[in-house]
């Protein structure tokens, strides 16, 4: 097998991607225009990239690492959520713009369909000078959220990133994350941005955007002739696993009713990582990864339940000073109490 799959076993993975506070209301029936439409409303953190370290925790990853840039608004907060994940975060505090916040419409239906409007605020002011290389100290894997590659500063950052981590040996997935983003960017530019790559894991739509290719299967073909692995969320069609020009397995979805689709691939892709640190081949990782796709659209907002909390999640505190103090980026979470929340 190839070292984007047979990584380091048990090596600590590092996520680099947004951090943001999610506005979940829950509403049953269209939005009724110019006046109230009835919903429950929930405040929850949020961001693709922390949702994929929080879901790899879940699953058994006893060494993740997230980098990412949140405001001072809410970074205590976040912090300290992270940290009862079992996420190790290094959170640069941007001095000038708010944490990004995501309002999640989410139609109560059948089919739990979310629709997002979306104001990225810190978390795409992630830069090159909030990287170092020592991040990588430790780690088996590195994986960016596809938001990176949606501004200026976030762009260079991956780059720079993915070079660190090529130049290392450490092997490199990514997850486009949004294929209204991805539509704005284009194809070309965004396959240009991440040559280089182990492991793309797309959306249905995503893969089909990307090869501009109608059928799942043709596309995850296609694009596994550029990037090695290739492996395709498919909702309730589970997921294809495509190498080399082929579609070699298809993993069949996990039944289950549907509360709220948020953060459902973000689930999938921890879970799917978390698998390949612990020596899974793709085809049993992509299967944990739709056991936990599952288990996320069963829950309200984009993280798996904290540990011994279950569903209780708490409100972001306003005006939280946090601490000034720079965190160690090496070592293991295990054991380890609060980190520390960086000045940026």
């Amino acid at each position: 097998m190839d070292p984007g799959v047979t990584a380091v076993r048990n090596g600590a993975l590092l996520v680099v991607g947004d951090v943001v506070t999610d506005v979940v209301a829950r509403h049953r029936g269209p939005l009724a225009a110019g006046t109230d439409t009835a919903a429950a409303i929930r405040t929850l953190p949020g961001g693709a990239g922390a949702n994929v370290a929080c879901w790899a925790a879940h699953a058994g990853c006893a060494d993740v690492r997230l980098l990412g840039r949140v405001g001072g608004d809410s970074a205590v907060w976040h912090e300290r959520e992270l940290v009862a994940a079992g996420v190790r975060p290094s959170l640069v505090v941007d001095p000038e713009a708010p944490t990004g916040t995501v309002i999640c419409l989410v139609d109560t239906g059948a089919a739990a369909e979310r629709t997002f409007l979306t104001d990225s605020g810190a978390a795409l002011r992630l830069g090159p000078a909030d990287w170092s290389d020592a991040l990588l100290d430790g780690v088996a894997r590195l994986h960016l959220s596809g938001y990176l590659l949606f501004t200026e500063p976030s762009r260079a950052l991956a780059g720079r990133a993915l070079a660190a981590a090529r130049a290392r040996g450490v092997p490199v997935s990514l997850d486009p994350a949004s294929a209204g983003f991805l539509a704005e960017l284009g194809a070309d530019r965004f396959l240009a941005l991440a040559e280089g790559l182990d492991v793309l894991l797309p959306s249905r739509d995503e893969v089909c955007l990307l090869t501009g290719l109608p059928d799942p299967v043709d596309a995850a073909a296609a694009l596994s002739r550029r990037v090695p692995l290739v492996v395709a969320k498919a909702g309730a069609d589970g997921a294809l696993v495509a190498r080399s020009g082929a579609v070699v397995a298809r993993i069949p979805a996990v039944p289950s009713v549907p509360r709220d689709t948020t953060g459902a691939g973000d689930a999938f892709t921890g879970a799917f990582l978390a698998a390949l640190l612990t020596g899974a081949g793709p085809q049993d990782a992509a299967a944990q990864g739709c056991r936990a796709g599952a288990e996320a659209v069963r829950r309200v907002g984009g993280r798996p339940p904290l540990p011994g909390r279950g569903d209780r999640r708490r409100v972001p505190e306003p005006g939280g000073a946090p601490r000034q103090d720079r965190p160690a980026h090496g070592g293991s979470c295990a054991g380890r109490g609060r980190q520390s929340v960086t000045e940026g």
